[in-house]
């Protein structure tokens, strides 16, 4: 492997897409720490210090992962790339309800070309809303719930303007650069700077391990982290191959086809979304409470003792069901057997032993609810493996904890598709790669 790094900074271009994107994820990190304007940096140095001696859940924990820790601290960059991610899942979901987008999505590059336009405009409405509403809570105090300092001093409706401008063009900054990334970098660029956000969280974490429990504690939670790792990495690349053949055909003078190839379908088919869209339901309740501020109602408390603390049997079972539920939804709007079947169909192809068509697209949706079902199990046994450490490592109530959860799912599968991505680089020019 170091081989191939040694190979890869010697191309020119490759070296050069490299040294890009380190320089575009320093401008990323970089904006992270950039406070905004009217923001009080000791007060937010200071509530930060007691949130984290007090170990107190956090509602925004989800945002606060893929800004990198910006979020809590009202940076520029305070959003991250969260109100993109929530955009293009509403965009994917709008294909399967409105025809107008599925022909979009049907048209080719021309058709994802607008679709991502779309995508962009309700990134900058969606950044606009959650801006002003973080602005409103970090006002009201719910921001650092039992810290008593002033986050934004001034409360003049131009402050409040400006504050809502810097960190929208902050978010679309952020597009950008993923743009960049994507362009003119290693690729996939979004995913990179989210796993830069997270990555950058993880010193911090382990160093609260190590000083609140320390070295022995230490050294176990870095080995079944390295555990963890190795076996998400090997569900990852798990995929069921269904064998396709295809006849021959005579087109002029010329003979196509007779080839044999498979169509690999993933154990994981539906990657980190139903553990996003389980968790961001799971906050719901907690922020709605907080925002009726009635801290004595029976509702507030079945909602704080149930659903807030994250070591109650009932939040896990909760937790992992929906995060079932949400992995069987997503698969059946994402893969479509009858599509699937009827592009078969059309290019001669046909699964041996399968009559074309609907035999074709019933077998499809077989395979596919039968490895769904452990790509679920797998999903809610990672997401829900932090509150496990909650009890061993006592660092308060985290819902992303750094060797689990959907830190570790969108490290590991970001890595993988970035390594991949290199490695294709590198054979293009007769390198071995990183695999060999």
């Amino acid at each position: 492997m170091l081989q191939a790094f040694a190979a890869a900074f010697r191309t020119p271009d490759l070296r050069r897409k490299l040294l890009f994107s380190l320089a575009i994820i320093a401008v990323y990190r970089l904006g992270a720490s950039v406070p905004g304007p009217g923001v009080s940096v000791p007060a937010i140095n200071s509530c930060l210090d007691q949130a984290n001696s007090g170990a107190q859940q956090d509602v925004y924990s989800l945002v606060n992962l893929f800004s990198g820790g910006a979020l809590l601290r009202l940076s520029v960059f305070a959003l991250g790339i969260m109100p993109y991610i929530t955009a293009s899942i509403i965009v994917q979901l709008l294909v399967v309800v409105i025809p107008r987008f599925e022909m979009l999505k049907k048209e080719g590059q021309s058709g994802q070309a607008k679709l991502t336009q779309y995508t962009r405009y309700l990134t900058i409405a969606l950044a606009v809303l959650q801006s002003t509403g973080i602005i409103a809570l970090a006002r009201s105090g719910q921001l650092f719930p039992g810290c008593a300092q002033e986050l934004i001093p001034s409360n003049s409706i131009w402050t409040t303007i400006v504050l809502v401008i810097s960190l929208t063009a902050g978010t679309a900054v952020i597009m950008w650069l993923g743009e960049l990334l994507t362009e003119k970098g290693i690729g996939n660029g979004m995913s990179v700077l989210i796993f830069t956000s997270i990555a950058a969280r993880i010193p911090a974490e382990g160093g609260a391990i190590l000083q609140s429990r320390g070295g022995l504690i230490f050294t176990l939670v870095c080995v079944l982290a390295v555990l963890i790792i190795a076996s998400v990495i090997y569900v990852e690349q798990a995929q069921r191959r269904i064998p396709v053949q295809y006849a021959k055909r005579m087109v002029g003078r010329r003979m196509y086809g007779g080839t044999s190839t498979y169509l690999p379908l993933k154990v994981n088919q539906a990657g980190v979304i139903p553990v996003i869209f389980a968790s961001s339901l799971l906050y719901l309740p907690q922020l709605l409470t907080q925002l009726q501020g009635d801290s004595t109602g029976a509702v507030r408390r079945f909602v704080e003792d149930y659903l807030v603390d994250q070591t109650s049997s009932v939040h896990i079972a909760v937790y992992f069901a929906l995060i079932i539920f949400f992995t069987y939804f997503y698969v059946s709007i994402t893969f479509n057997p009858e599509e699937r079947a009827d592009d078969m169909k059309r290019y001669g192809g046909f699964i041996p032993g399968i009559r074309p068509g609907r035999p074709t697209a019933e077998y499809l949706q077989y395979v596919l609810s039968r490895i769904t079902l452990p790509g679920s199990i797998y999903l809610g046994l990672v997401a829900v493996l932090p509150n496990f450490f909650l009890s061993v490592t006592q660092e308060g109530q985290n819902q992303n904890f750094p060797f689990g959860g959907t830190a570790v799912l969108i490290m590991v599968g970001v890595g993988l598709e970035t390594v991949k991505q290199i490695e294709t680089q590198l054979n293009q020019r007769n390198y071995e790669g990183f695999l060999r």
